[in-house]
């Protein structure tokens, strides 16, 4: 039987614009065929949230009463190892400055991670790492740490691993006096140089090779399924092949593995494919122009401007970094979250929403009391309190979780825009809708299961 549906709006999405997402009773079987470190191991769910700089006792919370039943995959965490302690103001970077591998961060302790990784696991939500591996804590930086190890960036001391100057590259292997990156043209300068004073391991050197698949294990150890790979394109491939052969089997399989590769001058994504997915920046750049002009958004993936392949793509709108340097972002939600119910109605690569804080100036921490990181309230209706944004908990991202997860292994057909209102569907099990203003047409006809 056939029947027509009426259009239902998200409120949360903004008054006088309309998104309807239906699913179709037909299902479809069949999983995505997977390559090495691209199973994220949760169920062929097909979205992971970040949160940005929670603490290991809020997450394990959010995943008993939130992300298990919403349907996510899995929670990028911040660097859970030890990390620069930067006074008076504790910049949120100080968590992408490694002093160790020791499991105490500004988020809690080992104890409390394990306590998390293993609460989130039971309700079927994988956590993945966000792993600094091509740097220690940058030049000009001295003192202790998070877990109180000494050390001294200036002269490559860092006793809690142990790394000494050995350990690094300088200059010889860096072409540049200041033993800085000068040339992006350059791959040797790219791999081999500081990043922005960032004290540069040498990957190549088989004690640095050690200690980062030993910190690595120690995670999957845990219970970790994988990891996100912090400044990846700074790293040689071949050094990586190394360390990523030494790394423990998950559950499941091998690890999953998604690299912050951003494509540009001597550094090509594709040289990474094999290691796990590549960031796609490229992606969120062009949806955040074309979100306004629904005509262009089939264009949003141009694989002949070298974008990856959905195969190999891991895509979002924004990020920790370029949602401090002008990319759409929560400051802009009517927008914002057109995009990323787009995003998640789309057929291109693996999905990453992101779940922020309110910031007004780009170094500001996160909420806090003193050095303690202020807890994730939960309000009446559902957001969130503290200072804290939570995008992943407005309604039409949540929702949008479910739908990219039922229409798994389905193309896009029936693509049409007729002005202000655009509309397709996932093959013949589900169907999205989205307009600028008020609009209520009898778009597409059939029997749905559920409604979004």
């Amino acid at each position: 039987m056939n029947v027509s549906f009426e259009m239902l709006t998200d409120k949360n999405l903004v008054t006088g614009a309309m998104l309807t997402v239906l699913l179709l009773l037909l299902a479809l079987s069949g999983v995505r065929g997977q390559l090495p470190y691209h199973d994220a191991h949760c169920g062929n769910k097909q979205v992971i949230v970040h949160l940005f700089n929670w603490k290991w006792k809020d997450i394990a919370l959010e995943c008993e009463r939130f992300l298990g039943p919403k349907g996510f995959c899995g929670v990028q965490i911040s660097p859970p190892n030890e990390h620069l302690v930067e006074r008076p103001n504790r910049p949120w970077s100080e968590r992408y400055a490694p002093v160790s591998y020791k499991l105490t961060s500004r988020s809690g302790t080992e104890a409390e991670l394990r306590d998390m990784v293993n609460r989130c696991k039971r309700v079927g939500v994988r956590i993945y790492a966000d792993i600094v591996i091509n740097h220690m804590a940058g030049v000009g930086f001295s003192g202790v740490g998070s877990a109180g190890s000494h050390f001294d960036a200036n002269k490559r001391e860092f006793s809690g691993v142990p790394y000494s100057i050995s350990d690094f590259n300088m200059v010889g292997r860096c072409p540049n006096s200041d033993n800085n990156i000068h040339n992006y043209d350059d791959v040797n300068d790219v791999r081999n140089c500081n990043m922005g004073g960032l004290t540069d391991l040498w990957q190549e050197k088989e004690w640095v090779r050690g200690k980062i698949a030993d910190y690595m294990n120690s995670l999957i150890d845990i219970g970790l399924a994988g990891f996100r790979v912090d400044a990846a394109k700074h790293m040689w491939p071949g050094d990586l092949d190394v360390i990523w052969a030494r790394l423990h089997n998950v559950d499941g399989g091998r690890p999953f593995v998604y690299q912050e590769v951003i494509a540009g001058g001597a550094v090509h994504a594709s040289e990474y494919y094999h290691l796990g997915y590549v960031t796609e920046f490229n992606y969120g750049e062009q949806l955040k122009y074309a979100i306004n002009h629904f005509e262009n958004l089939r264009g949003v993936v141009h694989l002949d401007w070298g974008m990856a392949p959905t195969e190999h793509a891991f895509v979002f709108m924004d990020n920790h970094d370029n949602q401090r340097g002008g990319q759409l972002h929560f400051d802009n939600p009517v927008e914002y979250k057109r995009a990323m119910a787009f995003t998640l109605a789309f057929n291109y690569g693996f999905a990453r929403v992101m779940s922020s804080y309110y910031f007004t100036d780009r170094s500001q921490p996160p909420p806090h009391d003193g050095d303690t990181i202020k807890d994730v309230t939960i309000n009446a209706d559902g957001s969130c309190g503290n200072g804290w944004v939570c995008e992943h908990r407005w309604k039409v991202i949540a929702n949008m979780v479910r739908y990219r997860n039922d229409v798994l292994n389905t193309g896009i057909e029936n693509w049409n825009v007729q002005g202000d209102v655009m509309w397709f569907s996932r093959g013949n099990v589900g169907f999205f809708a989205m307009g600028k203003t008020n609009f209520n047409k009898h778009i597409y006809t059939g029997s749905y299961s559920y409604r979004v």
